[in-house]
């Protein structure tokens, strides 16, 4: 009984001091990659604002080919909404575009249903560089407390699959 005690003691205040923890952390996160796309930047500016291009270079757009989408309004323009609703690690959500500076960034809002609520703001964006086009593909947010002690993690758990999405698009334009 007195050991039970102790591991429920020793839980109580592992879950305390991360709640203290979270009060001191920031809210707000940002998780950025970029990778530069031998193509020309008109090239590779007019090929990531049209969203639906993403199912050819997203890895989440692409885990699931047979899920349910549907676009409204009119692709690389503000109000566009590409809604989808797939398998359990797809889930349900829409990526809406909020702002586009022509040639340059292409601003969206991703909102998830399922598997879970909540939403984050993002953008693509084109810079010309030496040789080629430097893409960025930023998101961020913020995350309310207790989740905020999450956002030190969100780098790790969003920025592989970011480079994969970036690498699959250099792959894609470069090899056209």
């Amino acid at each position: 009984m007195k050991i039970v005690k102790k591991i429920l003691i020793g839980i109580a205040a592992l879950i305390a001091l991360l709640l203290i923890i979270a009060l001191f952390m920031d809210k707000k996160y940002e998780v950025r990659r970029e990778v530069v796309i031998n193509k020309p930047k008109a090239e590779v500016f007019n090929y990531i604002k049209l969203v639906r291009n993403q199912d050819n270079y997203s890895i989440w757009n692409m885990a699931d080919p047979n899920k349910k989408v549907v676009a409204t309004g009119e692709d690389g323009t503000v109000g566009f909404k590409y809604y989808w609703k797939g398998n359990d690690d797809v889930g349900e959500g829409t990526q809406e575009i909020t702002g586009v500076t022509e040639g340059q960034k292409l601003d969206f809002r991703v909102t998830f249903k399922e598997p879970f609520e909540d939403s984050m703001d993002g953008y693509l964006s084109t810079e010309d560089v030496d040789g080629g086009t430097k893409t960025s593909w930023v998101i961020y947010g913020e995350s309310s407390y207790p989740f905020n002690i999450m956002n030190p993690m969100m780098d790790g758990m969003l920025g592989k699959d970011l480079q994969a999405n970036l690498d699959n698009l250099k792959k894609l334009l470069e090899s056209k």
